[in-house]
């Protein structure tokens, strides 16, 4: 008997160790292209890059996943438990693999494969860690042993806590989320340490599946699936009974967290910060880089901004009457349905949609758009509201493709089933509203940093992304004249030097260019003051031409105006193409004193560990980290940057830009009461209206035309169109600074002269104007451009008694 229990006992022996070897050598097998799990160390997944405005506000966000990483001890202790009662609650006990969870598993997917119900598994969180890092999906048991052996050699790599970390870092919750912090974010508009119980257990339910307990498609789902982990927390000690029950009685209470733009109307401003970090680090860093970009706009100023343009806008379109409808749609039935469906402008909170129902004495009966529930599902109640015809009396002048109609009655402007925007005025009632065909931009600068304040790029980013700002490359008209006569005063000339304001004839083989003034008119001999203030056209010709063209090229690309001008006298008028923030940039050196800026739209890019790899102000500071005081002086920021103009040149042209403002073609902002320089721009034909300005610590360009370049109508200068937007602008954003005057540099001297000719002040019209050292008002008359003149006799006799005399006079050192 012994003999035989020793006989099965050898066989058994050796099949155990054949068994055994067999097993071996198919771990081995296994094992031998095991992934490297120390990857695990280095861990960057990719998180969302996260824009910000000067003052910490959210402005948007960029991610292919949407994850904010996390570490772990910066997640509430209600958190884990919400994820550990719902995935692994032996998580700190067991060493990678739960064996008592394994085999009730395996207990009672038997029995659920017999009644033909979803088997069940028993992955610990170690496991999954496993299996989303370094395996595939696959539903094999080879996947399953590797991914059993993969944990134990984690378990002993690694602490319980960093493997909890990547966990609920790495996971995906639905609706584009991946890790806590953004599902956190996505799910419920919160931060991590913000959420309770009954909101943890949710998102803890969501792992499993997220389709399957979305929160608006499959509520009952979601609901049993998070009560049954908050159950889950009680058992294990988590949560005491009232909470639970308490937690249980609460809905979802899911509020899907809006994607895009958190920072009113700073669309534009996002969309340029965007194209910018592409640019400078490429797609990947912006989508999966984790980066914070801090960026210079200001909220505040950038609504304001936003506000002036609209205002602008609309007050032009509105005068070319009524276009009609944004849509048509049936009314009658349930009119709402098809109002929903209509899209409206995003980011023009302030209008709504609305369905015109019916035309009565009263004005007109509207159906407004019905709002949409988090869910997406449209709101069951309707709203209606009575259009005053007072309040679309603008409207009465109706225009239709080009054709300018009047009408008497608000049923000739609209009828029922018409789609059309209005907005709310509160007492005043509604008021019908359009979408202006003409377009424009607004950029406001620091001059002294370059920093771009606020920048509104058009009318609505959501109906155009186009970037008027930055991307229209329109001509500047005379807003480009500062620039020439800038060059001048650089070159030997004075504000008081005469130059001829008269008719000019200018041959090029067969082609002759005659230039004219906006209204025909000249003034004769007339100083560079004037010039300036009066936007003259046959003066700054005959000024370019006398000083050379090369050199008013060379100065415009000096200033970044042009990257590479052609030296021709049109150029002289503004006729070549730039943008708006290249201009403002170029306002912005003769407002700091001459010295070159770089126009920025981000002050400092941190990557995920907050280090600091880039910064956009280069100044140094010597002393700045002195580990304490020891009577030394205060720290200097040193400027470094290149000196583009002579400082008495930028204070010179920026008086007489002050005259632009006091006396010529922009006297409306003197109600702006401070100091203030600027200029006027209007192209040939009315297709561009600019005007660009500046106090000592903001410049402020605006920009008015159509995309496609079309004829505005005669009147449509700078002046009427686009100085309104800036004095609107800039009366709110300086309310309550205290006034600061342009500084005059040491060393200039300060004299009074006779307007009209330039010469020492002997009484009459006289202006007080600065002089560089060695250089001040003539001793005798002289003008320039006498020899250009190309007058035939009958515009001779046009000119003033004062510049006949000085063309036949000869006299007083003319040239």
């Amino acid at each position: 008997m012994l003999r035989l229990l020793g006989y099965f006992f050898g066989i058994a022996t050796v099949l155990f160790l054949l068994v055994a070897g067999g097993v071996v050598v198919y771990i081995g097998g296994l094992t031998k292209d095991m992934p490297d799990y120390e990857v695990l160390s280095s861990y960057e997944p990719p998180v969302t890059t996260r824009v910000y405005s000067s003052d910490g506000q959210l402005m948007g966000e960029f991610a292919r996943q949407k994850r904010l990483y996390l570490p772990i001890q910066a997640v509430p202790d209600r958190v884990k438990a919400a994820f550990l009662s719902a995935e692994d609650k032996n998580f700190y006990h067991h060493r990678g693999v739960d064996f008592v969870a394994l085999a009730r598993a395996m207990v009672t997917n038997l029995e659920n494969y017999q009644s033909g119900r979803r088997l069940v598994g028993a992955s610990t969180i170690t496991q999954q860690v496993a299996k989303n890092f370094l395996l595939t999906n696959d539903r094999t048991i080879d996947r399953k042993i590797r991914e059993a052996i993969l944990a134990f050699r984690i378990e002993q790599a690694y602490s319980k806590d960093r493997i909890l970390e990547l966990y609920l870092n790495e996971i995906f919750f639905g609706s584009g989320a991946y890790g806590i912090a953004g599902a956190a974010l996505t799910y419920f508009g919160k931060s991590v340490n913000e959420l309770n119980i009954q909101e943890a257990a949710y998102l803890a339910a969501l792992p499993k599946a997220p389709s399957n307990y979305h929160p608006f498609d499959d509520t009952e789902a979601a609901i049993t699936r998070r009560n049954w982990i908050v159950d889950r927390m009680l058992d294990n000690g988590y949560v005491t009974r009232e909470e639970a029950d308490a937690a249980k009685a609460e809905p979802l209470g899911v509020n899907f967290r809006r994607s895009g733009d958190f920072v009113f109307a700073s669309e534009y401003f996002t969309e340029e910060v965007r194209k910018e970090i592409i640019d400078r680090y490429g797609n990947d860093a912006l989508y999966e880089g984790g980066l914070s970009v801090r960026t210079t706009l200001d909220p505040a100023l950038q609504v304001l901004a936003r506000e002036a343009l609209h205002n602008g806008l609309i007050d032009y379109d509105r005068k070319r009457g009524y276009r009609g409808p944004v849509a048509r749609i049936d009314v009658a039935g349930d009119w709402g349905v098809p109002l929903a469906d209509v899209e409206r402008l995003s980011d023009v909170p302030e209008w709504q949609l609305a369905a015109v129902l019916s035309i009565g004495e009263q004005g007109a009966e509207l159906g407004l758009q019905p709002k949409r529930e988090i869910s997406g599902r449209i709101a069951s109640k309707r709203e209606t509201v009575t259009l005053a015809a007072e309040n679309a009396k603008w409207a009465f002048t109706r225009n239709e493709d080009g054709k300018v109609t009047k009408v008497k009655s608000l049923g000739e402007v609209v009828a029922p089933g018409d789609v059309v925007y209005v907005e709310d005025k509160g007492d005043a009632g509604v008021v019908l509203q359009q979408v202006p065909e003409v377009s424009g931009a607004l950029v406001s600068m620091d001059p002294n940093t370059g920093r771009v304040l606020a920048m509104a790029g058009g009318f609505s980013f959501s109906d155009s992304q186009f970037n008027r700002a930055t991307q229209a490359y329109r001509q500047p008209g005379s807003a480009f004249k500062p620039f020439v006569y800038a060059a001048a005063l650089d070159n030997g000339y004075t504000p008081a030097s005469v130059v001829m304001d008269a008719p000019i004839s200018i041959t090029s083989g067969n082609d002759v260019w005659e230039p004219k003034n906006y209204g025909g008119g000249f003034a004769g001999p007339s100083t560079l003051r004037l010039g300036i203030e009066k936007s003259r056209n046959l003066m700054t010709v005959r000024l370019a031409r006398d000083m050379g063209m090369p050199i008013v090229a060379e100065y415009a690309e000096r200033f970044g105006i042009y990257d590479d001008m052609l030296p021709v006298l049109a150029m002289a008028l503004g006729s070549g193409e730039t943008t708006v923030l290249r201009m403002v940039s170029a306002y912005s050196v003769i407002a700091n004193g001459g010295r070159s800026i770089e126009p920025s739209l981000i002050d400092r890019v941190q990557d995920r560990y907050g280090r600091t790899v880039y910064r956009h102000d280069q100044r140094g500071c010597e002393g700045c980290n002195a580990s304490q005081w020891l009577q030394q002086d205060e720290p200097q920021l040193v400027d470094n940057r290149e000196q583009v103009l002579d400082p008495m040149t930028a204070f010179q042209i920026t008086s007489m830009m002050e005259g632009v403002v006091q006396r010529g073609t922009a006297t409306l902002l003197r109600e702006l009461g401070r100091p203030l320089a600027g200029k006027t721009g209007t192209t040939n034909d009315e297709k561009d209206a600019w005007f660009i300005g500046f106090t000592p610590n903001m410049v402020t360009g605006v920009y008015i035309g159509y995309d496609q370049p079309t004829p505005m109508g005669r009147g449509s200068t700078g002046g009427q169109l686009a100085a309104p937007v800036f004095k609107e602008f800039m009366a709110a954003a300086l309310e309550g600074q205290p006034i600061a005057d342009f500084r005059l540099p040491d060393g200039m001297n300060v004299v009074e002269i006779d307007r009209k000719t330039g010469m020492r002040s002997s009484g009459g019209d006289t202006i007080l104007e600065a002089f560089k050292p060695g250089t001040g008002p003539a001793d005798s008359y002289q003008v320039i451009g006498i020899e250009t003149v190309a007058i035939q006799a009958e515009e001779q006799r046009r000119i003033s008694p004062r510049a006949q005399e000085a063309i036949q006079s000869g006299q007083g050192g003319l040239f």
